[in-house]
């Protein structure tokens, strides 16, 4: 298919589309705000719907109540709102609901300032909603990989009846790219996903009380509720198979820098400039945040490697506690931060990097 300049937003919100997302309820939030209105005119058009919540988190119920019957169902805001529809998310894993978030991320805490951050790591890795449940966290460089994650993130929901977070930043959301967009799901394909769901979701059932279906959040029997919870365990161990990670020029790397989205695409462009110059840097980017790949800091040659560097737009660091795990104090961590709305700048990393070469 042709390539189409499209803005990060709605490219996503047109990837979701053509995955089958029938159902979309969010409420505005800068900077992603040409997800709800692209999805506002795009879903009649297939006949989908699209709600514009009173809150995020009527929103996230209204994900939840979709979810319960079958249809592939996306929820996104920015930062703040997020944050508003942590309880709603929980829900939806307590009640094995799959479902697909994005965050447009901004500069924080609170309020914050509407430019790009990269800010909620945390909250997206270790610390969504409540009662310890992970979700598969995926983080996109350019706007043609979120178009991919996307359509990959309801795959993965509904393969595991648990949602997805997509962790993307205001740069991502904001710039234009030529995009090759997937071909559009068939009413014949997006039925047979609905019939698959038929022995759970609540899509017409006999009148029989002993099989029908039952969408429940939690138990009251404790013991039921922890065996939900080491079902849970057992899918999240699972997860192994689908880390994806970028690791580029690493095999002699002197210094390996670290990063996710946005700023994993600058650092690059700083690896290239600086293997042009003969200077030995690669990078680690994951794509998935959570699952984390440390197997590729284990597959690091540490009497080459003389340090690693985090970079990411948030201060305090939060990326570089998950590396900090993987490398196991076998070098030196050290960061590069901005934060607030600020963008990574090329030579900020550079500087950094230079410093580490030259110890």
């Amino acid at each position: 298919m042709a390539r189409v300049l499209m803005k990060g937003c709605e490219a996503i919100a047109e990837a979701a589309v053509r995955a089958g997302c029938r159902f979309f309820a969010g409420y505005p939030i800068t900077p992603q705000n040409e997800i709800p209105e692209y999805f506002a005119r795009r879903l009649p058009e297939v006949g989908g719907s699209f709600v514009q919540g009173e809150s995020e988190v009527a929103s996230i119920n209204m994900v939840y109540g979709a979810a319960s019957v079958g249809a592939r169902s996306m929820t996104s805001s920015s930062s703040p709102g997020v944050s508003l529809k942590q309880e709603g998310i929980s829900y939806c894993a307590g009640a094995q609901l799959p479902a697909v978030i994005l965050n447009v991320m901004r500069g924080g805490p609170g309020v914050g300032a509407i430019q790009p951050a990269q800010q909620d790591y945390f909250q997206a890795t270790k610390a969504s909603g409540n009662g310890g449940f992970e979700m598969i966290v995926l983080a996109p460089a350019t706007v043609q990989e979120a178009v991919d994650l996307t359509c990959k993130a309801f795959e993965l929901a509904d393969r595991d009846r648990n949602p997805v977070l997509i962790l993307a930043d205001g740069v991502i959301g904001t710039m234009m790219e030529p995009v090759e967009l997937p071909e559009m799901m068939s009413d014949e394909e997006i039925a047979a996903i609905r019939e698959s769901k038929k022995k759970w979701a609540c899509i017409g059932h006999p009148l029989d009380y002993a099989h029908r279906a039952w969408i429940q959040p939690g138990q009251w029997d404790t013991n039921k509720m922890q065996a939900v919870n080491e079902e849970a365990l057992r899918l999240y161990n699972s997860w192994e198979k689908d880390v994806m990670v970028e690791e580029y020029c690493t095999e002699d790397a002197e210094v390996v820098i670290t990063a996710y989205g946005i700023s994993g695409r600058i650092a690059k462009s700083v690896v290239e400039m600086m293997r042009a110059e003969g200077k030995k840097v690669g990078l680690i980017r994951p794509i998935t945040v959570h699952p984390f790949p440390k197997a590729s800091f284990e597959k690091l040659d540490y009497g080459t490697c003389r340090a690693i560097l985090d970079v990411e737009m948030s201060i305090p660091a939060q990326l570089a506690e998950d590396v900090d795990h993987a490398v196991r104090g076998r070098c030196p961590i050290e960061t590069c931060l901005c934060s607030g709305g600020n963008i990574m700048s090329r030579e900020a990393v550079v500087e950094a990097v230079e410093k580490l070469l030259n110890r």
